[in-house]
């Protein structure tokens, strides 16, 4: 086999390979909501499925919905007073797990909305993962919607 020919078929293999990665990550009932039509910001919640056998961590997201996109979580500050919080280092995701990004845990944070979040709109958000690359997923609006009871982010298997 000649050089340039095993050159062309690995950067051919590499390129298959891509999208194969991003498919190990399953974005499940995603939704997004403000608290009012004239809010400047809002957030969006999913439950995220890798089904992969690497670990992977969502380290950002973007959306031209909002001018700045972060990625959050809730931690008590003491005497049960919750605080919003930008998550340092990203979200883990291991191998085979999920993680429920959740009202009261963590989310993608939506600041500066570049227009009202209207219920049954869409948005588009990337999700960006160290292993799995970008993965663009539409997301409802859903400002109606009632939180799980008991909800709270995390893994479960």
């Amino acid at each position: 086999m000649s050089r340039p020919f095993r050159l062309t078929a690995t950067l051919l293999a590499t390129l298959i390979a891509l999208p194969a990665a991003a498919a190990d990550i399953m974005v499940m009932d995603p939704y997004a909501r403000a608290a009012n039509p004239s809010a400047k910001s809002g957030a969006a919640f999913m439950t995220l499925h890798n089904t992969g056998t690497a670990d992977d961590r969502l380290i950002a997201a973007q959306t031209d919905a909002a001018k700045r996109v972060e990625l959050h979580t809730h931690i008590e500050t003491g005497g049960g007073v919750m605080q919003m919080t930008e998550i340092e280092g990203g979200i883990a995701l291991p191998a085979g797990e999920m993680h429920k990004m959740v009202r009261g845990g963590d989310h993608v944070m939506l600041m500066g909305l570049t227009g009202p979040l209207e219920q049954g709109a869409e948005i588009t958000v990337t999700l960006v993962f160290e292993q799995a690359g970008e993965v663009v997923v539409t997301i409802p609006v859903d400002n109606a919607r009632k939180p799980e009871a008991g909800a709270h982010g995390g893994h479960s298997n």
